[in-house]
């Protein structure tokens, strides 16, 4: 029995790098789009070179990637950045989307398509009230995939991930925290870590349950739908720092600010996942353990 072909781009990325080990695991073929094919070399995956802003190099992407499904992680993710750099994140975010959708449906590809969106995302509706160029290019991303799908009749589907966490290069908060932790550890004076608010509450995910969620929608979902991925549960700032300091004997110094305590996350059920037979495996512990093992190994390298 051949293997099925599963495109997953963005692959070098924090998510990307989970899903192409779990991929591969889990016996399919992996075609990695990366920026530069000859940096990488994740055992069982293929990667290609691929600039997703290039029409032409997408087209090339996937005559040679023929993919059954794909996993569409590619883009830009930073709010900050998104304010300097808010013409490439439309680029990068809504004409990379198009330009993947568009290079399938010309090839005779019938893939399914499960593209990344975010919770971050807006209602498209008067009066508009976008928080942050980021925050727009999703939710135009998101609105453009899903009608690209209807009009054109692809198998399009969105998931949006909460905040994912665990082992890995990541910019998010309890990699921040745990980096500062690590080289606590090592004797490194620095200034105290400064918490927007401990009572700010967050949706946290490991992101190899949010990889698994993938491949149940990939499977199982419902063509134009949109999805939470997540855990159903919010914690504290106050409550990360807490478990924290708890696998850690380092002296650290955390203080936390005034910020309301509410914090940006509204509280979703996975209810759907639910229903199509996916669970979190991994603990709450162990994933913040995980990460804190993960700079431990990575810092002493450095050493």
């Amino acid at each position: 029995m051949s293997q099925i072909n599963v495109l997953i781009t963005g692959a070098a990325g924090f998510t990307g790098r989970h899903a192409c080990r779990y991929f591969v695991a889990k016996g399919y073929h992996v075609i990695a789009a990366v920026r530069n094919s000859a940096r990488h070399g994740e055992p069982g995956v293929e990667y290609i070179s691929c600039d997703l802003t290039s029409k032409e190099q997408v087209w090339q992407l996937v005559k040679k990637a023929n993919p059954r499904y794909v996993l569409h992680l590619g883009g830009k993710n930073s709010v900050p950045e998104s304010w300097g750099e808010p013409l490439l994140y439309m680029e990068s975010n809504i004409m990379g989307s198009l330009y993947l959708l568009q290079a399938l449906r010309e090839s005779g590809c019938s893939s399914r398509v499960l593209v990344a969106g975010s919770r971050l995302k807006f209602e498209l509706s008067q009066p508009l009230a976008p928080t942050h160029p980021y925050a727009l290019s999703k939710s135009i991303q998101e609105a453009a995939a899903l009608s690209w799908g209807k009009l054109f009749h692809q198998d399009v589907l969105v998931a949006e991930p909460g905040n994912l966490i665990g082992p890995g290069p990541s910019t998010g908060i309890c990699a921040l925290l745990a980096k500062y932790i690590v080289n606590a550890e090592q004797g490194e004076q620095q200034k105290p870590f400064r918490l927007s608010s401990a009572e700010e509450r967050r949706d946290f995910l490991d992101v190899r349950d949010a990889v698994a969620a993938y491949e149940v929608l990939l499977q199982h979902g419902e063509t134009g739908s949109v999805t939470p991925v997540c855990s159903g549960q919010e914690r504290r700032l106050g409550e990360v720092a807490e478990l924290y300091t708890s696998l850690s004997t380092a002296d650290v110094a955390i203080v936390a600010g005034d910020a309301p305590g509410s914090g940006a996350d509204e509280a979703v059920q996975p209810q759907r996942l639910w229903e199509l037979g996916w669970k979190p495996e991994y603990a709450w512990r162990q994933s913040l353990g995980d990460i804190l093992d993960y700079f431990r190994a990575e810092r002493a390298e450095w050493l």
